[in-house]
């Protein structure tokens, strides 16, 4: 059974035009900004070898992490909604795959197809605090993710001088042209043979929540704050 969403033409329109207006600020603001990455040596050395990763961020980093991600291929879990739907088909104009599915609408199903995607040669992305919150608390999916698929789960941050908040669940972040930015990875993170799940969840939260002040302090260096 499909899980893309039934809609109405006018929504089928805005999601025909939508992406394209998307990917096109995308490639501009981050042609606009001075941006840094920071640790990216760490996944790199997996790729080298010919590993394969679960790549994880929150959500409200969303806008501009397609452009932090310099891998072989990969596929990202999108919501199976409306707005899912502008964001899958935006992630497709920049080459990534995606599987849809949340917590809230196809979970299980999104889950089963990660976990058989994961004995493919493509990398994996998650919001693991999508699609709606609570704000940066790591769900159950990508915990049993990691567990089922014996991947090496890869924090990924991104950090800001200047953008705006907006007043949504998350606080997603609109990064501003001619900003500094920093997309910052964090070592590697596995889930250990006979790991208690929330022992996992705890190690990769404070790993996540690091690795993010890791980003903010490379800002703080260059004599901004993050936003």
């Amino acid at each position: 059974m499909s899980t893309r969403p039934a809609m109405r033409f006018s929504d089928r329109l805005l999601v025909a035009v939508l992406p394209w207006i998307a990917s096109f600020v995308i490639r501009v603001l981050y042609r606009m900004m001075r941006i840094e990455f920071l640790g990216e040596e760490r996944v790199r050395a997996l790729w080298k070898d010919g590993g394969r990763v679960i790549v994880a961020f929150w959500h409200e980093h969303l806008l501009l992490m397609v452009k932090s991600y310099r891998g072989p291929g990969g596929k990202i879990l999108i919501s199976a909604s409306k707005d899912g739907e502008i964001i899958a088909r935006t992630m497709e104009l920049f080459g990534l795959g995606t599987v849809r599915g949340s917590s809230s609408r196809g979970g299980a199903a999104a889950l089963r197809s990660l976990v058989q995607l994961s004995k493919e040669p493509c990398d994996l992305a998650i919001t693991p605090d999508g699609p709606r919150g609570p704000r940066r608390h790591i769900k159950d999916g990508l915990v049993h993710l990691a567990r089922l698929s014996g991947r090496p789960v890869i924090p990924v941050a991104f950090v800001c001088s200047r953008g705006r908040r907006f007043a949504s669940w998350d606080r997603f972040l609109l990064p501003y042209p001619f900003s500094r930015g920093v997309f910052s990875f964090g070592a590697p993170m596995l889930y250990e043979r006979g790991e208690d799940p929330e022992t996992f969840r705890a190690r990769l939260q404070q790993a996540m929540d690091d690795n993010e002040r890791r980003a903010a302090a490379r800002l703080e260096e260059q004599g901004v704050s993050a936003v």
